[in-house]
């Protein structure tokens, strides 16, 4: 007898996921991990008047910490509500940001349109990961500069992924998100058409009063929408989160408490697209 696995219905899982990233307020979240956006725009070494994409831009953290460099940025999500967020802090620093609706997965740009294309914690979470690192490739010019900063498996946000997944299982044949956070993943999905592929591991210290605040925060989060581990969806009319029962919330908070406290891996990566490759639509 053959078993066999069903393929992922990847539009379906966008569909759930845009309740936990637009019913809640991921900018608290985002307000935590601004230094890590600081660190990859300049390992990605961009360059004053270039054109920047930040992909699932969120609140804006990348885009911004771009327009700081004096970079021409655009930033991308389909969470209404964080791309308004963004648009107030921009005009709060006095920074001129595009942010546009679109899916990390059909972006709505032409063919080589940026000098340097971004993502935050963002691309990673898309559930077709090859189809996500093919709009990467495709509105990246020949010659320029992806860079991306995603979750390793074996930090603390990837301990917390398994965790949440024993309670609420994602669904059959899924990829894990933090397969961005390893070299191997990311040699899988770019293959030959980057010219180069350089990855940094950095810690990162989550820093709270307490471990229970630290997983408050995190389940409040991660654990009261079902199938977490997809992608951000197109933005759409949301229903109200559904809670974790008082039981699963109670085995979901003892589990979590006993994940490494407080840090965090995250892996910096920087490629370049070669100047002739094979276009994906």
């Amino acid at each position: 007898m053959t078993n066999t696995i069903q393929a992922p219905d990847f539009e379906a899982i966008k569909q759930r996921q845009q309740q936990t990233w637009a019913s809640g307020d991921f900018s608290v979240v985002a307000a935590r991990i601004m230094l890590v956006a600081e660190h990859l725009v300049d390992t990605a070494d961009l360059h004053a008047g270039w054109r920047v994409l930040d992909v699932a831009t969120g609140s804006g953290n990348a885009a911004i910490a771009a327009a700081r460099l004096g970079s021409q940025v655009v930033g991308v999500d389909y969470v209404p509500a964080l791309l308004e967020r963004g648009r107030k802090r921009a005009a709060a620093e006095g920074l001129e940001i595009e942010l546009v609706e679109g899916d990390a997965e059909e972006l709505p740009f032409p063919d080589a349109s940026f000098d340097a294309v971004i993502s935050v914690f963002g691309s990673m979470f898309a559930p077709d990961h090859a189809r996500a690192a093919a709009e990467l490739l495709r509105v990246c010019r020949p010659g320029g500069t992806i860079a991306l900063a995603s979750w390793t498996p074996d930090g603390f946000i990837g301990e917390l992924f398994r965790t949440v997944s024993r309670h609420m299982p994602p669904p059959a044949g899924l990829q894990s998100p933090m397969l961005w956070g390893t070299e191997d993943h990311l040699h899988g999905l770019f293959g030959d058409q980057i010219e180069s592929l350089d990855v940094t591991e950095r810690a990162f210290t989550w820093r709270f009063t307490s471990a229970e605040e630290l997983v408050t925060f995190f389940l409040e989060g991660v654990c009261r929408t079902r199938g977490h581990q997809a992608g951000r969806p197109r933005a759409r009319p949301h229903r109200p989160r559904e809670p974790l029962r008082p039981a699963r919330r109670g085995e979901c908070d003892r589990d979590s408490s006993d994940l490494h406290r407080g840090s965090s891996r995250q892996a910096l990566t920087s490629s370049t697209p070669r100047g002739a490759r094979s276009r994906h639509h």
